[in-house]
């Protein structure tokens, strides 16, 4: 069978709201002898003449009357589908984010966030997981709505981006590490022994680059899977630790940091999603939220 063409919805819809075909064609925006085809049509499809001639004017035919309603309500509710979303209101919003970061970003940012989300949509709930590896699918598949992480590689080229912040790379050591106890140099830098962070195990690093570039290596103790690891380790030994300042500093607080005696770019830190949730008005209210509090 044949698809019926949807578009005669909205010409019956206008015909059987005027009563005419001229004022319907002015509506559409058609000429009236494309309008009269238009009801043939019409007819022809419901097999029922519709309007029928009553002296000057057209009256509806009883299956007419019978689709009036039904076909304005679904010309409506088309209407309403092929629109602009409208403004939503948090207050009613049920729903479940779900964030994945690496490890620090919810002890140092997820409070925050999390409590003005609860006075803004008190009903929406935030679910925060890990950044185990870096692959895309999830945000693809829609198990995760966003994902925040220290970018040093373009992601998939389907995905956005929002930049949060550029973090900065510090050292840190144990109080009872002797680098603790005077500013740092090169030298001294070098000498010590550190904790390289590495999910595939490399140990390399953009530290590891800006020092290879002047000609430097550090020497490795030991080699964590994430920046909490690190932080573990140099809080339980002599071992020097290097890790981003803000995305760490909720983790490091019984440790001493201090800046690195070299240069090393900063890092972006970003927000990633899937372009189909561009629009969305709840992914758009909590983006613009995170860029709020993490800016």
């Amino acid at each position: 069978m044949a698809h019926p063409d949807l578009n005669l919805l909205v010409t019956l819809d206008a015909l059987l709201d005027t009563g005419s075909v001229t004022a319907a064609a002015r509506r559409l925006g058609l000429s009236a002898s494309a309008m009269s085809r238009a009801l043939a049509r019409l007819r022809e499809v419901t097999g029922d003449p519709l309007l029928v001639r009553a002296g000057r004017g057209l009256v509806p035919t009883p299956r007419a009357l019978e689709l009036r309603q039904e076909v304005s309500s679904l010309v409506q509710r088309a209407n309403a589908a092929l629109s602009p979303s409208p403004d939503v209101d948090l207050s009613t919003v049920e729903r479940t984010f779900t964030i994945r970061a690496s490890e620090g970003f919810a002890e140092g940012f997820g409070g925050a966030i999390v409590a003005r989300a609860a006075r803004e949509a008190p009903s929406v709930r935030l679910r925060f997981l890990p950044k185990a590896e870096r692959e895309s699918s999830a945000l693809r598949d829609a198990t995760v709505d966003l994902e925040v992480g220290l970018v040093r590689a373009t992601p998939a080229p389907e995905l956005r981006t929002a930049l949060l912040f550029r973090d900065h790379f510090v050292g840190v050591v144990s109080p009872q590490n002797p680098m603790s106890q005077k500013p740092l140099t090169l030298e001294d830098y070098l000498a010590a022994q550190h904790v390289l962070v590495s999910r595939s195990g490399s140990g390399h690093a953009p530290v590891d680059g800006a020092l290879a570039a002047q000609g430097h290596a550090r020497k490795a103790g030991a080699t964590a899977g994430g920046f909490g690891a690190a932080l573990g380790l140099a809080r339980g030994t002599n071992l020097a630790a290097t890790v981003p300042e803000r995305f760490t500093d909720a983790l490091r607080h019984d440790l001493i940091a201090f800046p690195l005696p070299f240069e090393v770019d900063p890092i972006p830190v970003a927000l990633v999603w899937h372009p189909r949730m561009d629009t969305d008005p709840c992914h758009c209210w909590l983006r613009s939220l995170m860029r709020d509090i993490c800016g």
